[in-house]
């Protein structure tokens, strides 16, 4: 039996709200990031780092970024509870899916904030 202390949320509905809100974020997100592909200026080093420099866009990232990291951890999580059933091989891979997770969300976040 598989407890929710390994779950990324409280409940199966808590996880199921963050894996909606996450991926709505997400969605707007990369919409508009395809918006500004598309139909922006001239995409140069210039034009892109100005637009990574307004504060509101970094924390727009910085939310897609933490977004990204819930979504994939409760996706993660699920599948590997559903598909892996030794507990040894589900902990190994469940520990390595948390580690690349949180290095990309610091790496994302040095990249970002410029740290």
């Amino acid at each position: 039996m598989v407890t929710s202390i390994t779950s990324f949320g409280r409940s199966g509905l808590y996880d199921w709200m963050i894996q909606r809100v996450s991926a709505a974020v997400l969605a707007v997100y990369t919409i508009f990031m395809l918006g500004y592909l598309a139909f922006g200026a001239e995409l140069t080093y210039e034009a892109w780092s100005s637009l990574f420099e307004g504060t509101a866009m970094r924390i727009f990232t910085l939310l897609a970024l933490l977004s990204f990291a819930a979504h994939v951890w409760i996706g993660m999580w699920s599948v590997s509870t559903d598909y892996i059933k030794p507990t040894g091989m589900r902990f190994i891979f469940q520990s390595v899916s948390g580690l690349l997770t949180f290095v990309y969300v610091v790496w994302g976040i040095q990249i970002l904030w410029g740290i």
